[in-house]
Parts: C-alpha cells; sequence; structure tokens
C-alpha cells in the first residue's frame, strides 16, 4: 500500500516558509520520497501501518495550509503514467519488503 501526501503551505512570512521547510523535512525523515515540490511518497505495509502514519503527520502538521491524503495499492501505484522531460518514465518497481533501520 501506498501512501501518496500533497500539499499546499503558505509562504509569505518568514515563519510559514519555516513551518513548510521543517513539514518537508519532516516527511523526508518519515520515510518519505518526494514526487514532485509538494508530493510525496512512502510505502507502508497495511491500512494499520498507513492509520499510524497518519497520525504522526497529523501531530506534525503546520499551523496553516491544506494538506491532503491518499492511499492506494501496489498495483495502482505501479499504473501511474508518469512524464517527465516529455518522455515517458518506466513503470516504478514495488518494494519486495520493508527496509529496517
Amino acid at each position: 500500500m501506498w501512501i501518496l501526501l500533497m500539499f499546499d503551505l503558505p509562504t509569505d512570512t518568514k515563519q510559514q516558509r519555516k513551518d513548510a521547510t521543517d513539514f518537508r523535512n519532516f516527511l523526508l525523515d518519515e520515510g518519505f520520497e518526494r514526487s514532485q515540490f509538494s508530493v510525496y511518497a512512502r510505502f507502508v505495509n497495511g491500512k494499520e501501518a498507513f492509520a499510524t502514519r497518519v497520525n504522526r503527520i497529523e501531530r506534525h502538521l503546520p499551523e496553516s495550509g491544506d494538506i491532503q491524503i491518499l492511499n492506494f495499492t501496489d498495483r495502482q501505484y505501479r499504473d501511474i503514467v508518469h512524464f517527465s522531460d516529455q518522455g515517458r518514465k518506466t513503470p516504478r518497481e514495488n518494494p519486495q519488503q520493508l527496509v529496517m533501520f
């Protein structure tokens, strides 16, 4: 199962920019990888792990902005069509197992 997190955070003030940067760094520390500037993805092992991740994200939300979290299956993730620099990218492989640090 995959988590796709998308956000639109305000960056008008110095504090808002810091909050947005802190949130992006939090996502990276949590094992998310950046797909686009405000889109991050992470593989999780089932619905319980998804719920746990959402709870952790909720505890680290910035004061303002919009954040949307989606979940989808490995097959749906594999079927994503990705274009970059006007060329179609090959589909990404799903992880065979979780890596424990």
